[in-house]
């Protein structure tokens, strides 16, 4: 039976959850995303993509500023009488009043194996922290954070050369169709929600500029898991010269390099990390310049025997 919902989100993550939920036949009567945002350097006003689809797919748009005393958004959902709130990536905190109000409860779909990485970026958490396996959860949001009752769940191998967009990209693909599923099990009252282990939780803060800044007192490999996780933003950087260096590409090398040093070997240019492991500088991005290969760097640049990065 189709089912009476209200969809809040914001991001690209989200977009497969609605156009999936709305392709399985369920009655969308509301959709709910962050307002307009100027962004660029015209500062004009950017639509997210939830609003972006929405559109195509002709379904009522709202955009509360806030939405926790806001007493005509909260006439505007309850006059709805949804079966289910759906909540993928909106960026805001639910309010009691909204939990309250579906029979069914606000579904949340979250990009990891919950309790593992609860919080804002569980998917770049996950790859930084070198794990070879996440996936998506559908939970019904309680009051806390990502601590609701597990509903359903699905594994995600992560591979060596994933980045955290490529798995976004799958996980939210995966999650829309694990929604659609979780839909159709709450209403046969054929899902039993099981309680997370609150033992077994870890967090996934939101990320900070300086998430991205290279410690070379690591081993090669796990800088090389923060430069996988952090793309787009906020990449992985350090200093040369004085100036910001963005590491776009790197790879394992087997040379041995004292912590930090660069080190040019033809057109290749090597970096040591902790442990007696090192990483090979493919593609770089000098502050104020384009991004060049290795090859063109030390070209361009000429790296000093045991000249340091990070200064």
């Amino acid at each position: 039976m189709p089912l009476s919902l209200i969809f809040c989100g914001t991001p690209r993550f989200a977009v497969p959850s609605l156009e999936k939920l709305a392709a399985a036949g369920h009655r969308i009567q509301l959709v709910v995303t962050q307002p307009d945002r100027p962004k660029g350097r015209g500062l004009e006003l950017v639509q997210s993509p939830v609003k972006q689809s929405a559109q195509k797919l002709n379904l009522a748009i709202t955009q509360p500023d806030r939405i926790k005393t806001n007493d005509e958004f909260r006439s505007q959902l309850t006059s709805i009488k949804p079966h289910a709130i759906i909540v993928v990536g909106y960026g805001r905190i639910i309010p009691q009043w909204m939990l309250d109000l579906p029979p069914l409860g606000n579904i949340n779909l979250h990009a990891s194996l919950l309790p593992k990485y609860r919080g804002a970026a569980p998917i770049q958490w996950a790859i930084a922290n070198g794990e070879t396996v996440t996936g998506n959860t559908t939970m019904r949001i309680d009051s806390g954070l990502d601590t609701g009752d597990i509903l359903l769940q699905q594994k995600l191998p992560i591979n060596p050369d994933d980045t955290s967009e490529t798995v976004a990209s799958l996980l939210a693909d995966m999650g829309a169709d694990l929604l659609v599923e979780t839909l159709r099990g709450l209403e046969a009252s054929s899902i039993h929600p099981l309680h997370q282990d609150d033992t077994q939780a870890t967090v996934a803060p939101i990320l900070k500029k300086e998430d991205g800044l290279i410690d070379f007192s690591r081993t090669a490999e796990e800088i090389l898991n923060r430069l996988r996780a952090f793309q787009p933003w906020p990449g992985a950087y350090t200093k040369f010269r004085g100036k910001n260096l963005q590491i776009l590409k790197a790879q394992p090398a087997n040379e041995l390099v004292p912590p930090s040093e660069l080190k040019p070997i033809g057109d290749r240019l090597l970096v040591g990390c902790a442990e007696n492991t090192s990483l090979e500088l493919v593609e770089l991005q000098l502050e104020g310049k384009r991004r060049s290969s290795a090859e063109a760097f030390i070209n361009g640049y000429h790296p000093k025997p045991s000249e340091k990065l990070g200064s």
